[in-house]
């Protein structure tokens, strides 16, 4: 069975590590902060200008105010910073964030990212996202594995335009985790109640399988 939004969204907080400075994507991305581990400190940023990003608020708590970069309301942890979105870019662009979680289009084996346009159809445009694929240390994208019509999006090569070349390094779907590497897709983990063989159908890109296969534990 295929994960849902919020299965992705933990398995991707699962990647956090202790003292990360962590930039979440809109879409999928953003509820990872639900799912941050009780035994690590991470601290949570938003190129609109917020540093310390909590998780999504209890009705009682909404601030209307209080947004990320997708106008989500958010809440702020204890020693939160709020700033300008020059400051903020300014961090993502001098290398201070650790770890981006971004949403796509489509990935290929080379590792490139179509995040931001589709010819002809209207999109909320770019953000932060060429930013944050050049100034993070480590991008990793989660998205379904094939579009509504059953397309896959990871391919041998990216037909939209490009959000950034050569710098994604894992991608988390709805059906597995896939690591990029030497122009291959390599399968390390699959959903619970999914087949290799359907993982195949929905992998346009050359799909090695690992050795050491794992099915994702809840």
């Amino acid at each position: 069975m295929a994960l849902s939004r919020d299965q992705i969204a933990m398995r991707v907080a699962s990647e956090f590590k202790d003292g990360d400075y962590i930039n979440l994507g809109i879409g999928i991305p953003t509820l990872a902060a639900n799912y941050v581990p009780e035994d690590i400190s991470v601290m949570l940023q938003s190129e609109n200008g917020l540093l310390g990003m909590g998780p999504y608020p209890t009705e009682a708590q909404i601030d209307a105010d209080m947004i990320n970069a997708g106008k989500e309301t958010v809440t702020a942890i204890t020693g939160a910073s709020i700033f300008n979105s020059a400051e903020s870019f300014a961090m993502i662009r001098g290398g201070h964030v650790d770890f981006t979680v971004l949403g796509a289009f489509e990935v290929d084996v080379s590792g490139n990212i179509a995040s931001w346009m589709i010819p002809g159809k209207l999109v909320k445009g770019m953000g932060g996202a060429m930013d944050l694929v050049a100034g993070a240390k480590n991008i990793i994208v989660t998205m379904t594995h094939a579009d509504k019509h059953g397309n896959s999006k990871l391919l041998e090569a990216c037909t939209l335009p490009l959000t950034g070349v050569s710098c994604i390094n894992k991608i988390i779907t709805d059906l597995a985790v896939v690591e990029v590497k030497d122009n291959e897709f390599h399968l390390l983990e699959i959903a619970p109640d999914v087949t290799i063989e359907e993982v195949k159908a929905k992998t346009a890109g050359k799909l090695t399988i690992s050795n050491n296969l794992k099915v994702m534990a809840f």
